[in-house]
């Protein structure tokens, strides 16, 4: 509510609420990501390390955080970009996104153990899921 008028300013929610959208749900899966490590890693113990080369490579919170925001703000900008060529980009990107997915699910088999491999897919999944769920939405 405007102390000067005293009405309330309620156009501007749904373009607040717009604006802020997409890149909040790259942050959320960056977050929700963490979590799954946070709970794996420090809780429970798994020694989450994965082959990266020649060495397995341990899985820190950085690394985490930082391909979750990478893979969030490639999809992003694809369904911009699919959105503005396509009246059906949305559909498109859902599509592309799903695939990659399902592909993606083959990288956690790279883990040194039965726990890692199982942390891995999670955080995919739990990337996937905030991505495809939440970028999409305006």
């Amino acid at each position: 509510m405007s102390m000067a008028t005293g009405k309330t300013n309620e156009s501007s929610t749904p373009e607040v609420r717009k604006r802020y959208t997409r890149p909040l749900s790259v942050v959320y899966a960056a977050v929700a990501a963490l979590l799954v490590w946070v709970v794996a890693v420090p809780v429970l113990g798994v020694d989450l390390r994965a082959m990266m080369g020649a060495a397995p490579q341990v899985i820190e919170p950085g690394l985490v955080i930082g391909f979750a925001l990478l893979m969030g703000m490639l999809g992003w900008g694809l369904l911009v970009v699919l959105q503005r060529v396509s009246t059906r980009g949305t559909t498109i990107w859902t599509v592309i996104a799903s695939v990659f997915f399902v592909l993606s699910l083959a990288g956690p088999l790279g883990a040194v153990n039965g726990a890692a491999i199982i942390t891995l897919a999670c955080m995919h999944v739990v990337v996937a899921a905030t991505l495809i769920g939440l970028l999409p939405r305006r």
